[in-house]
């Protein structure tokens, strides 16, 4: 996920909400239907104008929980009404989030009580609002937009048509204007605390291991499933190093995961993975590894990111000599694709191994760190290439001329070769593994590039 500024687009059900996203962000994402409390779940975009980027975030209409009449939901949309909470509560942490608040409003009925109910909610808000008097779609109508001015809020009204694009360009200049001037990724202040994000299925212990790491009682923990639904920074000391405890709400089986706020929560989660340096993924040691493990694994592994694998609840399980062993071996097949990460077998409730978890993530972030020089790069692929040379292809063989290693956070090493098309799977993870022998790199993906050397493409021409 991105680190522009978010622009969100709030406002009543069926007010033009998720035709201006479509529009602005140049392609159909939004569900668009006359049915009002079609978008429930948060539907969000990065694009740009005039050169500036943003993330564009839709929301589901807000509907009143006070008795106010805010509009009706159809009745042929029996589920609709359930989801009036959840639809409101994640539109207010949409706001909570964003950087500028776009309040959608709709030019072909007026202001409606609906829209006051959303006006009221917005006065308590101290982030920059613009009115867009949307379906605006002829001058007659474009004309009715100074009565949104009316709702007292201190924003400007554009009348827009989200259909036709008629004033749209002009609500993003005053978008684009009302957006904080961000210090570009990478140049924001320092922040040298050892970041570590806490993340699994839900209930498996996350907020119990947080309060375990910390203490004492900072968070709710609770045996129903759900409860965390926010990512929670929390700060401490670790002798004289600054940490960062990232906890998470837990990320269920996409098919599982309801409408509205709970949405939200596991894509907040995910952001919380790409800002961690160390990902502590907990797995129920009384329920075993399930493929729901794997897939969140996955998501630390698109983000090349440093991870434990922390099976939890380790005292409820009875144990044989055998049985630690024979559990990480399950664990090493289900997550066959992440081999290098350490796993740690403990017991939030009762502190069992806790006390390794902060030196191991420590140490893994200083390896994630680590730079071999290039002389030591070279020394160990020309071991590695007479121990066992690499295959032949159509007759040809793969020749590395040399090697360095080009970044660290997470390690990327070059090779240049005759043809990266002959370098195999199977031996780029040899190589992998040499390199891990020397430099365990312990807990985070390395990365290998294969490009054609500079001689080989002189030859080819």
């Amino acid at each position: 996920m991105s680190n522009y500024p978010v622009v969100a687009l709030v406002g009543r059900p069926n007010a033009g909400k998720s035709t201006l996203f479509n529009r602005i962000i140049g392609q159909r994402r939004a569900v668009i239907h006359d049915r009002p409390g079609t978008t429930r779940d948060r539907q969000q975009a990065d694009t740009e104008w005039q050169g500036v980027a943003f993330t564009l975030v839709d929301t589901g209409g807000i509907e009143a929980l006070d008795g106010v009449t805010t509009g009706q939901i159809d009745p042929l949309a029996e589920d609709s009404a359930q989801f009036i909470h959840e639809i409101r509560e994640q539109a207010e942490i949409a706001m909570a989030e964003a950087d500028v608040i776009v309040f959608v409003v709709d030019l072909t009925t007026g202001i409606t009580a609906a829209d006051e109910y959303v006006a009221e909610l917005l006065r308590r808000t101290d982030k920059p609002i613009i009115i867009a008097a949307s379906k605006g779609d002829n001058p007659e109508r474009r004309a009715n937009a100074a009565e949104f001015y009316a709702l007292g809020l201190p924003a400007e009204v554009f009348a827009v048509s989200g259909l036709h694009g008629t004033g749209v360009g002009d609500l993003l200049d005053a978008i684009v204007e009302a957006l904080p001037r961000r210090v570009p990724e990478g140049e924001e202040e320092n922040d040298d605390s050892l970041k570590i994000a806490i993340v699994g299925r839900p209930n498996v212990g996350k907020s119990s291991l947080l309060n375990r790491l910390l203490g004492e009682e900072r968070v709710i923990v609770s045996p129903v499933a759900g409860t965390t639904r926010d990512a929670i920074d929390t700060r401490l000391m670790w002798y004289g190093q600054p940490v960062t405890l990232i906890d998470t709400a837990g990320i269920r089986r996409r098919g599982r995961i309801t409408p509205g706020v709970e949405k939200y929560s596991v894509l907040r989660a995910l952001r919380a993975i790409k800002r961690a340096d160390v990902v502590l993924l907990l797995i129920d040691a009384v329920e075993g590894i399930t493929a729901q493990d794997a897939h969140i694994a996955g998501f630390i592994l698109d983000e090349n990111k440093s991870a434990i694998v922390l099976v939890n609840k380790w005292d409820a399980v009875e144990k044989d000599t055998y049985t630690m062993l024979d559990y990480t071996g399950r664990v090493r097949e289900v997550l066959k694709f992440m081999p290098y990460v350490p796993v740690l077998f403990i017991s939030a409730k009762t502190g069992q191994r806790v006390g390794k978890i902060l030196p191991l993530a420590a140490r893994i972030r200083e390896e994630r760190f680590t730079r071999i020089p290039t002389a030591e790069v070279n020394r160990i692929v020309r071991d590695a290439v007479a121990r066992q040379p690499p295959p032949t292809k159509a007759g040809k063989r793969l020749k590395i001329r040399y090697a360095s290693q080009v970044a660290v956070d997470p390690p990327r090493f070059l090779f240049h070769v005759n043809d990266p098309d002959l370098v195999h799977f199977t031996y780029e993870r040899y190589l992998e593994n040499q390199i891990r022998e020397a430099y365990p790199f312990t807990g985070t993906p390395i990365l290998l590039h294969f490009r054609r050397s500079s001689e080989d493409r002189r030859r080819r021409r």
